[in-house]
């Protein structure tokens, strides 16, 4: 279905802080550049009708006000919009509200550039035990879906066939090195090696033990 090394390799990660009135929070940020342009990949991102050719069905309103729902996952409030460059959202799951930001851009050789920067407060628990790439890996799989849609000229991207590919030894792949991406950017960013390593290791525990029964 797609090279995992080379979509790997194409995402860039970092990680970082910053302060909230909240508290301390984390700053996720990935990006990856794309064979369109800056228009077709606003719309590939805003527009209501094709969000879910690639990543989730959503309803709601996509304007400054106006909430939304991604099925069976977050929802949120738009917070700002400033098209065709950046748009940011309140996302809440679980009881929990981070913030995301997407910024588009044109790279020099003239291909688009996704990036999506997501801010979550920490709870020391939860990231102690889990590190980045409990986000990480899921936008990480996000990137895959946009990848597919857009190489195939805007058509929609089969979710049997995906599901079935991230069961795969394939998708596994996908997964464990992806999550590995994100313990290189928590080391990076300064959490201790041996830290770093067991939240991945619980992440990667998470994405590949079997469901019970």
């Amino acid at each position: 279905m797609i090279d995992v090394t080379e979509q790997i390799n194409a995402v860039r990660r970092t990680l970082g802080a910053r302060t909230l009135d909240a508290g301390e929070a984390r700053v996720m940020t990935l990006s990856q550049a794309y064979d369109t342009d800056i228009d077709d990949l606003w719309d590939a991102c805003t527009n209501i009708d094709r969000i879910p050719r690639w990543f989730l069905p959503v309803t709601g309103e996509l304007k400054v006000g106006g909430k939304y729902q991604l099925e069976g996952n977050a929802g949120g409030v738009v917070e700002r919009c400033d098209p065709p460059k950046s748009f940011a959202a309140t996302w809440e799951f679980g009881g929990e509200v981070s913030w995301i930001e997407v910024r588009l851009s044109t790279d020099p050789d003239g291909r688009a550039r996704f990036e999506l920067e997501h801010v979550a407060r920490v709870d020391d628990k939860k990231w102690a035990e889990f590190g980045p790439g409990a986000v990480g890996v899921g936008w990480d799989g996000m990137l895959l879906g946009l990848t597919l849609h857009l190489r195939s000229g805007g058509k929609p991207v089969d979710s049997d066939e995906v599901m079935a590919w991230m069961m795969s030894p394939e998708g596994m792949k996908f997964m464990k090195d992806s999550n590995e991406a994100w313990y290189e950017a928590d080391v990076a960013f300064g959490t201790p090696e041996d830290k770093a390593r067991a939240g991945a290791d619980n992440v990667l525990k998470f994405y590949t033990t079997p469901p019970a029964g």
